[in-house]
């Protein structure tokens, strides 16, 4: 039995495999006219740069960080230079999760547009195709990192050491530094890829299709090579790193709780183990079956063209998943699991722990249903964003703000109740497994997640080729899908995170040594107002990089309109490289303040004088709070925006009347969708990111944190205590003899 954590890989490995294959079918595709691989080699040589060019900055960040933790090490008693080893492979693997993502777009998104020309199933099943090769490759490469280096790293520290022993202590504090690793790479590349997508998309808008009147894609607009480019390196490179390191953090909150435990009735199938490695075989099984889900995903070559065939096909492949997942969950909780467990003083079952796994996946797919009504076309929320369209650009941006303001309600309703529900079932264990469950079925939510912005990428496409109505009415339907499921993976994500950061901020109480927080402390309740200030600092930073750099977009687009002679009338070719180099300047110098925010902040909190680790956990506590209302409200008023403007496209009724593309209304739907863009595609889908990063990097000064503020407890309760040997002669009815004995020595001096 104690091999069983050795599946843990394997069924990592099997995902990989499956992303090969699934690769490989992809790329026998056919790619269509000489024109469209034109276009296609444009898009992907421009996310190339991009990626490069962010490889270059991240390369030194990681190196100078690394080098800190090594450092950092040294004054941590749990820790070990190692942790650097640990964030280095982290980083790596997070950077290549958004490479994957990058090049299975690029290479799909032209064979789904020569797809398209043949039937919507074609076209379906080569975009999602993509985004499966991306979401199980991101799943494998994560279970595979976390998986392989806890076992590597359990048999150089702790062979054969019990659960709650100081050596399993020290595996698991360096372990923390892959999932370190994971998210900072993640901050980074999502800010970074939403700054360079909404810097192209808010250009290409605003002067093609405002001011030139010209369609999104149209291929005398210069940005839009720029924009297209945009959707590979935001929203799927920048998505596949963060949901890997969502998927990892979320993973290592279970296992951080899973170590403290204690096992108060019953036997432990792996000789107490098994609260570490339930969470990395849930993990496991969830990619194995949702590549099962994938096959579930598919129409019939005469289905109707439209939003809710897809929409199905789509959802029976994920709910197929889930449920498959969950069946298989329980199964291991019931065999694997003692019958009775402590955690902080909260005493709870194996089936207390079966429950939370429920709660999660019902707070999972309530999360997924609410997202959808508040962004979906046919919806009111999206139709009343419409009708305010009628009356103007500024009652479209208020009815936005409404929507996304209002859809903070249901969700915080139904996470809170989670939240409670599952720390009912099994205390701070069922909350962090609860997330786990969630984000179980991360191979199928990223493939689902995905293959939006190919399809989006394949309607550019099919424009820029001049390619007949039809193909774009078949890349539409598909683009309009992709928007919702985008936002719904979203609102998924931010709902994770939530549960996954109040894990690691127990973790951070735990290991802190710290006995709670208590906000009628000046410095704490100080802290917990800087807290929640930080999501909108750094939201506000991100956005401004977006207005800026479109700015500088837009000026260019202008000047090429204006100085080169014969675009407007398609016999001259814009120069499409300079747009592309303004995103990617722009989106490299711009990340890099956000990014350091996140990781500076608790370290200031942490060791500044007067305040320390319970003024750091009040500062975690007000951003994680502020930063999942800020995070959900971002994120389903952008899509609630993008989905209205696109309800325009087939025609939307007002009144009475009909109102299609570039009519006023329309105008103004173009608007509110230029203000959401920045806020569901760069600090929207960002907040995830920052409450768990900013989480983690607290959980790794923990230690050192308690070592300052109580030396002589941190050290006592560090070390393993010492054992002596001592021989005495005693007397016996047997006269005297020498005996041996062993006692711990408590004393530290």
């Amino acid at each position: 039995m104690q091999h069983i954590i050795y599946l843990v890989p394997v069924m990592a490995i099997i995902g990989l495999l499956y992303t090969y294959v699934k690769f490989k079918w992809v790329a026998r595709q056919e790619a269509g006219t000489p024109r469209m691989k034109e276009i296609s080699n444009y898009i992907s040589v421009g996310a190339m740069a991009f990626l490069k060019a962010e490889w270059k900055i991240l390369g030194y960040f990681v190196i100078v960080v690394g080098i800190l933790l090594a450092v950092l090490a040294q004054t941590n008693p749990h820790s070990h230079w190692m942790i650097s080893v640990a964030f280095v492979i982290g980083a790596v693997l997070s950077a290549l999760a958004g490479y994957i993502g990058m090049r299975s777009a690029t290479l799909s998104n032209v064979r789904t547009a020569h797809a398209a020309r043949s039937s919507l199933k074609k076209a379906l099943n080569v975009s999602f195709g993509g985004g499966a090769v991306m979401g199980v490759g991101v799943a494998g490469m994560a279970v595979l990192g976390l998986g392989g280096l806890y076992i590597l790293l359990k048999a150089y520290f702790a062979p054969g050491a019990a659960l709650n022993s100081h050596e399993m202590i020290q595996t698991i504090e360096v372990l923390t530094g892959f999932s370190l690793g994971a998210e900072s790479i993640a901050l980074f590349a999502r800010v970074g890829g939403g700054i360079y997508t909404k810097a192209a998309d808010v250009g290409a808008d605003l002067v093609g299709k405002v001011e030139a009147g010209i369609p999104e894609d149209d291929p005398r607009n210069p940005a839009t090579i720029a924009d297209n480019v945009g959707d590979n390196v935001g929203d799927v490179a920048g998505m596949g790193a963060d949901l890997f390191g969502s998927y990892v953090a979320t993973v290592l909150a279970t296992i951080v709780l899973g170590q403290q435990i204690n096992i108060t009735g019953g036997t432990d199938a792996l000789g107490g183990f098994s609260p570490i490695i339930l969470p990395m075989l849930i993990a496991g099984i969830g990619i194995l079956f949702s590549i099962i889900g994938t096959l579930f995903v598919k129409i019939s070559e005469t289905a109707s063209i439209s939003t809710e065939t897809v929409q199905r096909a789509l959802n029976m492949g994920n709910w197929g998943s889930m449920i498959l997942t969950a069946i298989a969950s329980a199964g291991l909780v019931l065999w694997l699991l003692p019958q009775q467990m402590e955690l902080r003083g909260f005493v709870f079952t194996k089936y207390g722990v079966l429950g939370a796994i429920g709660v999660g996946l019902v707070v999972g797919a309530l999360m997924s249903i609410i997202t959808e009504y508040y962004t979906a076309m046919g919806k009111r929320p999206v139709n009343m964003i419409i009708k305010k369209s009628s009356t103007g650009h500024a009652t479209n941006v208020i009815g936005g703000l409404a929507i996304g303001m209002e859809s903070t309600f249901l969700p915080i309703i139904v996470l809170a109740a989670g939240i409670w529900g599952s720390y009912e079932c099994a205390g701070l264990y069922g909350v962090a497994i609860a997330a786990a469950a969630m984000m179980a079925t991360t191979a199928m939510q990223l493939a689902i997640d995905a293959f939006g912005p190919i399809a989006d990428n394949a309607g550019g496409i099919a424009e820029m080729s001049e390619l007949p109505k039809e193909v774009r009415e078949k890349t539409d339907v598909l683009d309009a899908v992709g928007n919702t499921t985008a936002a719904t993976g979203k609102g998924f994500a931010i709902a994770s995170a939530a549960l996954t950061a109040l894990a690691l901020f127990a973790a951070f109480v735990g290991v802190a040594q710290i006995d709670g927080i208590d906000i009628y402390k000046a410095n704490v309740l100080a802290s917990l107002f800087v807290g929640a200030m930080i999501p909108f600092l750094f939201s506000s930073l991100a956005i401004r990089a977006v207005g800026e750099a479109a700015m500088a977009m837009v000026a260019e687009v202008r000047r090429q309109f204006h100085t080169i002679p014969g675009i407007m009338e398609g016999t001259a070719t814009p120069e499409y490289d300079k747009c592309v180099e303004i995103s990617t300047e722009a989106s490299i110098k711009k990340m890099i303040v956000p990014g350091t925010i996140a990781i500076i902040s608790p370290l200031v909190i942490g060791f500044m004088p007067g305040l320390g680790a319970e003024a750091l956990g009040g500062f975690l506590a007000g951003a994680t709070v502020s930063g999942v209302l800020l995070g959900m409200f971002q994120n389903n008023s952008g899509g609630a925006w993008d989905n209205a403007k696109k309800s325009f496209e087939k025609g939307v009724e007002i009144n009475g009347e009909m109102y299609y593309k570039k009519s006023e209304p329309h105008k103004a739907s173009v608007t509110g969708d230029t203000v959401g863009d920045p806020l569901k595609d760069t600090s929207g889908p960002s907040m995830n990111i920052l409450i768990k990063l900013m989480s983690i990097v607290s959980l790794v000064i923990a230690p050192t944190l308690a070592q300052l503020e109580n030396p002589a407890t941190a050290a006592s309760s560090s070390a393993p205590p010492k054992v002596k040997t001592i021989r005495e002669v005693v007397n016996t009815t047997d006269g005297p003899k020498e005996v041996t004995f062993e006692v711990m020595d408590t004393i530290t001096l």
